[in-house]
């Protein structure tokens, strides 16, 4: 196994020492991990991941990959986060694919912006606006380190929604997309396919939010498993996996975790988007093939709104739907995410027009 962490300004990259990232403890044989810090607007450093398989050679397009995540936790503890020794990004990567995630800022170990060292107050942060910026940073990166055209774009939540926008505002660099749970209103609150209000604007609907919200462990579990049975709750997790991921996710945090009860500090601008009913971009200008795929218990990402944005996409030169049984809108660190991996895995791997 090599790990490397280093700081890029924009593809001069030098090495920077960096605390050890709880996921990165154990790789399995034959992966390589790397991490960088990548510049994004005036005083934002991104941090991403990047896991592909040793002794790799030339890249491919179709090959590449960029995870982000939802509107609550980082795409470094969840995409790659090893429970039963393997994490999602161990598993493309184990596959021939050099997967990459990024903490959007305000998330994990990207920079926070001051006002989240402050009581919660003002405008809520990361906004959509926000969000595109650090994707496209930090999609130009990756594009340029690894010398190709465009990439494989996969989001989880409203990081699906914002991987949809990123794709219908620059196709030519998106190879296919991934949304995983994608939240869809069921109705636009702003017309689609106009530009990502600032969160809080007017006609936001419900009470104004304030800059970021605390979670305790307690109210993360509690919202986890709405809508899951109650007979099937204790076996969402595995013995001990849910306890690492939390673990694992409180501690990039450091401000939170010095608290009693500890908390993990989420920016609001995701959830602003959320009440206000926004849909952050045009199905109908989706060009590129797609996979939307969800759990049967996601209370985020209902079937009936993915159906109706999988419909909503005519002009995809191909799609597909993939509904999963028995999880929820975490499926990915639950029991049955092997299913997951495995239907994102057969679209990535096979041959599409688009």
């Amino acid at each position: 196994m090599r790990r490397r962490v280093l700081l890029a300004a924009p593809l001069i990259a030098s090495p920077l020492l960096l605390p050890a990232a709880g996921p990165a403890s154990a790789q399995p044989a034959g992966v390589v991990l790397e991490e960088f810090l990548v510049p994004s607007g005036p005083g934002i450093q991104l941090y991403l991941r990047n896991k592909r398989p040793e002794g790799a050679t030339a890249a491919r397009a179709d090959r590449v990959v960029l995870c982000v995540h939802d509107g609550t936790f980082p795409a470094s503890t969840t995409f790659d986060l090893p429970a039963g020794g393997v994490s999602w990004m161990d598993y493309m990567a184990g596959r021939g694919f050099d997967v990459w995630s990024v903490d959007l800022r305000n998330y994990g170990r990207s920079t926070r912006d001051a006002a989240m060292a402050q009581p919660p107050g003002g405008q809520p942060l990361t906004t959509a606006r926000d969000a595109l910026a650090d994707i496209a940073a930090a999609a130009a990166f990756i594009r340029e380190k690894r010398g190709v055209p465009k990439l494989v774009h996969l989001g989880w939540g409203w990081g699906a929604s914002l991987m949809a926008r990123f794709a219908v505002d620059n196709a030519a660099l998106v190879d296919r997309l991934v949304l995983y749970a994608p939240e869809w209103p069921a109705e636009a609150a702003t017309p689609q396919g106009s530009a990502p209000q600032s969160n809080g604007a007017p006609g936001a609907a419900g009470p104004a939010l304030p800059s970021y919200r605390s979670l305790t462990r307690a109210e993360v579990r509690a919202r986890w498993v709405e809508g899951v049975p109650d007979n099937r709750r204790g076996g969402l997790f595995p013995a001990g996996w849910y306890e690492h991921w939390a673990d694992t996710t409180f501690a990039v945090d450091p401000e939170g975790a010095r608290q009693v009860p500890s908390v993990l500090r989420v920016p609001n601008g995701p959830l602003a988007d959320l009440q206000a009913g926004r849909r952050l971009f045009d199905a109908a200008r989706v060009t590129v093939p797609v996979l939307i795929t969800l759990a049967e218990w996601d209370r985020e990402a209902p079937a009936a709104q993915a159906l109706a944005l999988f419909q909503a996409m005519a002009a995809a030169p191909a799609k597909r739907m993939v509904l999963l049984g028995e999880g929820t809108h975490g499926i990915m660190l639950e029991r049955n995410r092997g299913a997951l991996f495995q239907a994102v895995q057969v679209f990535l791997e096979e041959g599409l027009s688009g």
